[in-house]
């Protein structure tokens, strides 16, 4: 009988796939290179985000990956697969949102090469980094009660897709509503043009604060948290007033009917990242690094990975792509 991915979670279809070959789905090598690719119609609508924006936001992606690893960028190949309804201009446009992340996230090294494509703009990022010896050493074993801190606001980068799905139903429509769209900007820009604290390893360094573990924030906060724990070996948990959001986040969830912690546990493209940082640094960690949040712990395995909702109640985890709460 024939396996569905529905049925089994992409998670567990990786682990099945490399079982038996002699290589770790889930390991990450010291050097190993960060690589995302960007399809049109599925990763982006070229109606409403601009080029310039997409060029930046691919290169915020993988380098987002290389700080989750503590890895300093090093070098950033580009490849983008042009369909014949973009001209040069358009490509050069995309290019030059590309070329300030890069040089923003202080690459030494970039390349582009450009194929054509019969299907839309597909856009493949890869990056590499380097990461000082010293690093690997003073890297301290994941524990019970290291704390889960995140780089920013969750949920907003959902909810600002949404925004922009609204206002293209209106335009199609023949109508617009500027308003709204001016009311929400800090959303839609969260979607449309994210950031990540650059040097945010260097910072780290110097502070000798070195997290135990780390993850890019893709796919929604309950994703990462269960990909921290599978990295770790342990359980996890998140505590639901300590997640931070934008400020009209839960104005704009009441008008869409969108419960903005959903938005945060199980949207995407927020961009953020979540590292573990040893208790014992808390202070100097709170001190040193403001603009991040502190929303949880690690726990013992048995925990598992829970939301802890104000009145104490524990609710298991659940993510797209996962099989089930274990794991």
């Amino acid at each position: 009988m024939a396996v569905k991915f529905a049925e089994i979670g992409k998670q567990e279809a990786l682990r099945q796939l490399f079982e038996g070959s002699g290589y770790d789905a889930f390991a990450g090598a010291v050097n190993s290179p960060a690589h995302r690719v960007f399809l049109e119609g599925v990763d982006f609508n070229l109606v409403y985000f601009p080029l310039k924006h997409l060029g930046y936001k691919a290169v915020t992606a993988v380098t987002g990956e290389l700080y989750a690893q503590m890895l300093h960028p090093e070098n950033l190949s580009v490849v983008l697969g042009v369909s014949a309804k973009l001209d040069y201009g358009q490509v050069e446009e995309l290019w030059k949102g590309a070329v300030a992340a890069a040089k923003a996230h202080g690459y030494t090294g970039l390349s582009l090469d450009l194929q054509p494509s019969r299907n839309g703009l597909c856009i493949s990022v890869s990056a590499s980094g380097r990461q000082p010896d010293s690093t690997v050493v003073k890297a301290p074993k994941p524990q019970s009660k290291d704390l889960l801190c995140v780089s920013g606001r969750l949920g907003a980068a959902y909810l600002g897709l949404q925004v922009l799905e609204r206002e293209l139903v209106r335009f199609e429509s023949g109508s617009s509503n500027a308003e709204e769209m001016e009311k929400y900007k800090m959303l839609v820009g969260a979607y449309l043009h994210p950031e990540i604290p650059e040097g945010i390893v260097k910072s780290l360094e110097e502070a000798s604060i070195i997290p135990s573990a780390g993850v890019l924030i893709t796919h929604g906060l309950a994703d990462a948290v269960k990909r921290i724990a599978r990295k770790t070996g342990l359980g996890a948990k998140v505590y639901t007033d300590k997640i931070p959001f934008e400020g009209n986040s839960f104005e704009l969830g009441k008008l869409l009917d969108i419960d903005p912690v959903s938005a945060a546990m199980n949207g995407g493209d927020d961009l953020q990242l979540l590292f573990t940082v040893p208790i014992l640094q808390l202070e100097k960690f709170r001190k040193d690094f403001q603009q991040f949040d502190i929303i949880g712990h690690l726990a013992l395995p048995e925990a598992g990975t829970v939301l802890v909702t104000p009145e104490g109640a524990e609710i298991p985890l659940r993510a797209q792509g996962w099989k089930n709460d274990n794991q």
